[in-house]
């Protein structure tokens, strides 16, 4: 699994923004290429990429690169400047089609080949955000093996949709619901579109929270204030994980180890499915604690 809680995207373009990449404590850091950067400006931001992959992890994130669509016939390029050591993923931004996914998969094996990369090191996420996106998202997360995630953009969606962008979001619901579902059923993580109105916490919160019941893990962010809550609303509650580390121990002991199928802990049958969301949960917060303690000795 890959924990994914928050996405902070910082514009290829910006020197003194890059510069300060190793600052922030979110999960995976994204330098993007795409709608943040003018076309004027594109050349510039991959050479600053290319100069800081390695910079941009030292503070123990994860980094990825954002890059434009391959309509754009931009791709290739963005490609050929940001595919070399340190760079743990590619963001595909409007993926529409399973296709548009395969020529990536096909185009970072050639790079990693070329530049002695162990083939399959560059993760790719999709960025569902057009109407043809949503409903092709399954087949496009299937089409590669390297595709690890979903982000869920709202805005370019209802964009695509010819439709107003609202804070109450029921514009968004069936694509919302859609995207993460589809990440699931292809055993990604389902990540969260942007939160806009940065400076309002607690809306923030309560849109984490409904989304996390449909399903989402994480969060695509777009300020700093955003990353704490973000942290703390998607990673198991100190409760769920008592309750899972009792779960197994219970189901282990009175359940595999004599041949039960379902076995009671607390008042309420445990079975299989429950036995592995609780292993899932313990197995999370293990991942969260061994990423804090990297970032620590970092």
């Amino acid at each position: 699994m890959t924990v994914m809680r928050s996405v902070f995207y910082i514009p290829g373009n910006n020197e003194k923004m890059v510069a300060k990449a190793p600052e922030i404590p979110a999960d995976i850091i994204t330098l993007d290429l795409e709608d943040s950067v003018p076309p004027a400006e594109k050349p510039k931001a991959r050479e600053i990429i290319k100069e800081n992959l390695k910079y941009a992890g030292t503070g123990g994130s994860k980094v990825y690169v954002r890059v434009n669509n391959w309509e754009t016939l931009m791709t290739n390029d963005d490609l050929e400047a940001v595919v070399y050591e340190g760079l743990s993923g590619i963001c595909l931004a409007k993926t529409g089609h399973p296709d548009n996914v395969r020529r990536l998969d096909w185009k970072l094996e050639e790079l990693e080949r070329r530049r002695g990369i162990p083939v399959g090191t560059v993760a790719i996420q999709l960025l569902i955000e057009t109407a043809k996106g949503v409903m092709n998202a399954y087949y496009s997360a299937i089409a590669s093996p390297r595709v690890n995630s979903l982000i869920f953009g709202a805005v370019d969606y209802t964009k695509d949709m010819r439709v107003k962008l609202t804070s109450e979001g029921t514009e968004q619901l069936y694509a919302r619901f859609h995207t993460a579902v589809a990440a699931r059923a292809a055993g990604c993580v389902a990540i969260d579109c942007p939160f806009v109105d940065f400076k309002n916490i607690p809306a923030f919160e309560k849109s984490v929270l409904e989304g996390r019941q449909m399903g989402y893990e994480g969060r695509m962010l777009i300020h700093p204030s955003q990353i704490e809550p973000a942290h703390r609303l998607y990673m198991p509650s100190p409760d769920d994980v008592e309750w899972a580390k009792g779960v197994v121990k219970v189901f282990e002991e009175e359940g595999i180890a004599k041949g039960a199928a379902a076995v009671s802990y607390n008042g309420k049958m445990v079975d299989t499915p429950v036995y592995e969301n609780a292993r899932q949960i313990l197995a999370t917060m293990k991942e969260i604690s061994d990423m804090e303690a990297m970032r620590q000795k970092k």
